[in-house]
């Protein structure tokens, strides 16, 4: 783990990959952990309960000595539940949610929106402070050679998801949308102005592919460029990624509860011990995470950040 020079993040956050499983398969997905012993830690609610007790007691902004240890100040901490894809396990993603913000977590949600209803919003909308959606295209097309379709080739409905969000929006006017785009060798030419202003998000995270698992769609710096300058209408919420953007700058956790960051030599991961077996400290320190390149993500002054 390197430290750098000391700084100010108004949240911390930290993303826990509760499963590999996912009704989609894109063909890009990172979402691929190995070496993990036993079940997802997301079907055991006692390991599950103490991998959280266990996070937030570490990363609480009232622990100065991690502060000081990390080299870095933060008034608040964010619990993102990622997968594959969580809604698969409603019951336990409103489980998990329920008691981390019982601790003392703020929470948000990364999904594809595919399960996502009318009953379920309700039930989180009240928990979210952030819901993350990952949309590539609007284009049929493009989803299918990606692998944004389930098992039948069907395609999410993006009006009847807007509806479904602009109800959760107005259940909890306080939770934010962001939506993350992966721009790849077969979207990069696309144009997404008519879907983001359908959803109206607060942040737009734009993210040029990463191949930690393989490089079959990866794109050059330029096609990267011209997507963004395409969308420039969006400035204001786009939050741009390029691969080392992305490497050693976030805090991540498998479905087995182990730290894991991405490999700077290459392709693959680097984990640590299981958390609640060693403790979250022991743990954090046995992965590289610099926390320069993570406040880069979050500016001092603006409290709306998301990651």
């Amino acid at each position: 783990m390197k430290t750098l020079s000391p700084g100010h993040s108004n949240e911390l956050v930290i993303n826990w990959h509760l499963t590999e499983a996912c009704n989609y398969g894109c063909r890009y997905c990172y979402s691929r952990w190995h070496g993990g012993n036993g079940k997802e830690l997301l079907h055991d609610a006692e390991n599950s309960q103490a991998l959280l007790r266990e996070l937030y007691h570490y990363f609480s902004p009232e622990n100065h000595a991690t502060q000081a240890q990390l080299g870095m100040r933060w008034n608040s901490v964010r619990l993102s539940l990622a997968g594959g894809e969580p809604l698969l396990y409603e019951r336990e993603v409103v489980r998990l949610a329920t008691f981390a913000k019982e601790l003392g977590f703020n929470i948000s949600l990364i999904s594809n929106g595919s399960r996502l209803n009318d009953t379920l919003m309700s039930e989180l909308a009240p928990l979210l402070s952030v819901l993350g959606l990952s949309l590539d295209s609007a284009n049929p097309d493009i989803n299918r050679q990606i692998g944004r379709v389930n098992r039948k080739s069907q395609l999410v409905s993006l009006a009847k998801l807007a509806a479904t969000v602009n109800d959760g929006r107005a259940l909890n006017p306080d939770m934010r949308l962001k939506i993350n785009t992966v721009v790849n060798a077969l979207n990069f030419t696309d144009n997404l102005s008519e879907t983001i202003a359908l959803f109206n998000p607060d942040k737009w995270k734009v993210l040029r592919v990463l191949p930690a698992i393989s490089d079959d769609l990866a794109i050059a710096k330029h096609e990267f460029a011209e997507f963004l300058a395409r969308h420039h209408r969006f400035a204001p919420i786009i939050s741009a990624e390029d691969n080392s953007d992305m490497v050693e700058s976030y805090i991540m956790i498998d479905p087995h509860g182990r730290f894991f960051q991405n490999s700077s030599a290459g392709q693959g991961y680097r984990y640590s011990e299981v958390i609640p077996d060693v403790g979250a400290k022991a743990a954090f320190r046995q992965i590289s995470w610099i926390a320069d390149k993570f406040r880069a993500r979050y500016a001092v002054d603006r409290s709306e950040c998301l990651a």
